[in-house]
């Protein structure tokens, strides 16, 4: 009897942007079409040297992210996803994601050229829906141009469409939040992706935030717990810390990185979580095609991790899912005691930031916001538990080892 394959998620990371935005920390290059052609030709012979290690896997969720990748053009796409098909063992029914901007999905004879070669899920950056802010952190499109988009995406087929937002944007304010959560739940997709603004170091925002007039910690906090509230009033439940979905739509393949599942990243930046290693290639776009063709591509990170070392991990990226964390799951596969964790979740049970599941524990709206601080609280009471096994141990001592 065959083994049955193991799921597998692929990450294509298409590098190519019209312009940078303000805040972003992607790995994207503006005005490097000349380069298009052999970064497609590098990707495929990269899928090609993976393929044979993926030979039992079944791939069940693709995503293209960027970057801008639907500024390829839908030959080259599906070129692409065409060679995916042939190389790897592409699961029926399989979700297949596409990113794209507004402004480079305005044409729905485009869009169902690609519906038809197999892309299934759409995922818009609308930001939001207020033209001035738009034009403030570097977006070139319109909401009138989102408004489009989504209206060609429908027009081509697509019934999995996502929508990302950004709050606590230069300028922003509770009521034009309300207005673009508001505007753009109105266009009716089936999941939003909805993150609050990070000022991250390196970026154009980085270097000019003074400029800027940035809502503070406390309104973006209600910026939140409203935005949360009023998705879940409207049909969109939130699965994740900046995830929300109507029923059966939330993201199969992001899915896979909170739930410490395989997926294989190509491209530069891009990253990978698969055979126990988790690597990354080195974000430079030239040194990536020279490397693929020539055959001296290299990770710029590696590290074995075996699941059971990945105790503190799956503590993070579980806290981040509304299912939360599963107090069996974390006793047998990673050989620990929950105990000193459930010490720490009574604890924010008082405050309204934990709530007790039938499997565990999760964190509240209230306790999204606080999360660093209480993932940070639950590695600390793992590590005082470690240390006391230890030199229990070494004493001879096994009274309180599991």
């Amino acid at each position: 009897m065959k083994e049955p394959k193991r799921p597998l998620g692929l990450y294509i990371h298409i590098p190519f942007c019209k312009s940078k935005c303000v805040y972003c920390d992607f790995y994207s290059l503006a005005n490097r079409e000349d380069a298009v052609k052999r970064y497609v030709k590098a990707l495929k012979a990269h899928l090609g040297e993976t393929a044979p290690l993926a030979e039992h896997h079944r791939v069940d969720t693709v995503y293209f992210g960027g970057g801008t990748p639907s500024l390829l053009g839908h030959r080259y796409l599906l070129d692409i996803l065409d060679d995916i098909r042939g190389k790897y063992h592409l699961e029926k029914g399989a979700e297949i994601t596409l990113e794209a901007n507004p402004e480079s999905a305005q044409s729905w004879r485009e869009l169902r050229k690609l519906r038809k070669g197999g892309f299934n899920r759409l995922s818009l950056g609308v930001q939001s829906a207020d033209d001035a802010t738009l034009k403030a952190i570097g977006r070139i499109h319109t909401f009138a141009q989102a408004e489009a988009a989504v209206t060609a995406a429908r027009k081509a087929g697509f019934r999995n469409l996502s929508l990302d937002l950004i709050y606590g944007l230069p300028g922003q304010t509770m009521d034009s939040w309300r207005s673009t959560l508001e505007r753009c739940a109105a266009l009716q997709p089936e999941h939003l992706s909805c993150y609050g603004l990070k000022v991250e170091e390196g970026t154009p925002l980085w270097k000019r935030q003074k400029e800027f007039s940035l809502p503070d910690d406390d309104l973006q906090a209600d910026m939140y717990l409203w935005m949360v509230e009023r998705l879940e009033e409207l049909g969109y439940h939130q699965y994740e810390i900046s995830n929300f979905a109507r029923e059966g739509f939330a993201s199969r393949h992001n899915t896979k990185y909170w739930a410490l599942s395989e997926y294989a990243g190509f491209g530069p930046g891009a990253h990978s979580d698969f055979g126990e290693t988790r690597y990354a290639y080195g974000r430079d776009l030239d040194g990536y095609i020279t490397g693929v063709l020539d055959g001296t591509l290299q990770v710029e990170q590696s590290e074995h991790l075996p699941l059971r070392e990945r105790d503190t991990e799956y503590i993070m990226l579980s806290l981040r899912m509304v299912s939360g964390i599963n107090r069996h799951t974390f006793e047998y596969t990673y050989r620990r005691r929950f105990a000193p964790l459930e010490e720490v979740f009574l604890r924010y049970e008082a405050m309204g930031c934990a709530e007790r599941t039938e499997q565990g524990w999760r964190l509240t709206p209230k306790g999204f916001l606080l999360s660093n601080t209480i993932i940070t609280d639950l590695w600390e009471a793992i590590c005082r538990d470690k240390l006391r096994r230890e030199e229990a141990a070494a004493r001879g001592d096994y009274r309180i080892l599991p």
